[in-house]
């Protein structure tokens, strides 16, 4: 029996404002998204690969919603890794992404880190990391 992680889900409060982040300024690409009128919400997956060959990310826009999710004291980060650290924080930055912790080692460790938070307020680690430029 084989298992694996197919995505995790973040609900959002303007979908086109995760989708330039997400999309526009992270490079994942949209994969699929489907209005649910009956239930008044919109399901967005995106993803650095199809759905079948990696784990994506599902944004969950709920039409009504018009204040904003509590994350919760359980919720962490999303990781993202990156070739370029400083380089990529930097353009994020220039973009008007907040940065909330500049690139650094991590605490007790030397692995170079940065965060960033999203449209809604959710952090987002990016790691010095060995990816190739698409």
């Amino acid at each position: 029996m084989r298992v694996r992680l197919m995505h995790t889900m973040l609900r959002v409060m303007d979908l086109q404002r995760s989708l330039d982040f997400y999309v526009g300024q992270l490079g994942m690409r949209l994969l699929r998204s489907t209005d649910y009128p009956n239930g008044r919400f919109t399901n967005t997956f995106i993803g650095f690969e199809e759905e079948e060959r990696g784990t994506v990310l599902e944004l969950t826009h709920n039409w009504d919603r018009t204040e904003p999710y509590e994350h919760g004291t359980a919720w962490g980060h999303l990781a993202f890794g990156v070739s370029s650290l400083r380089d990529f924080v930097e353009r994020l930055r220039a973009a008007g992404v907040p940065v909330v912790r500049e690139p650094g080692p991590m605490s007790g460790g030397t692995r170079e880190i940065a965060f960033v938070l999203d449209p809604d307020g959710f952090r987002v680690e990016l790691l010095q990391s060995v990816v190739e430029d698409a």
